[in-house]
């Protein structure tokens, strides 16, 4: 490119795909943290005050591993792949307009650009 740098587009596509395998990929500590955790009612116990407690602690746990840490690290890939992504073809717009104003200005597709 004519400004002295230059964007790999097929490096920031595959960012793109791999971030995308990331999001598919906390699917499964997501669901295992909501289903596959559960405590069963009388688990813990029965006829004593800690058993509630028990269970509220790890209900609470539950919540916020799913809320405070899956979320969260979802919500920042997905935005960071969005970004990404909106990158990868602001890019890719910008050399297509240069390789259409070369040719213009040419007549011939400036291939060295």
């Amino acid at each position: 490119m004519a400004d002295g740098y230059e964007v790999d587009l097929d490096a920031l596509d595959q960012v793109v795909k791999e971030l995308n395998q990331v999001l598919a990929d906390m699917e499964g500590p997501k669901q295992k943290a909501q289903y596959g955790t559960d405590v069963p009612d009388g688990a813990l116990g029965k006829n004593f005050s800690e058993a509630q407690e028990l269970y509220n602690a790890h209900e609470n746990m539950k919540q916020k591993i799913q809320t405070e840490m899956i979320d969260k690290i979802t919500a920042l890939v997905d935005k960071f792949g969005k970004k990404a992504k909106k990158a990868h073809g602001a890019y890719q717009d910008a050399e297509a307009e240069n390789t259409i104003t070369d040719t213009t200005n040419t007549g011939v597709a400036n291939r060295s650009a």
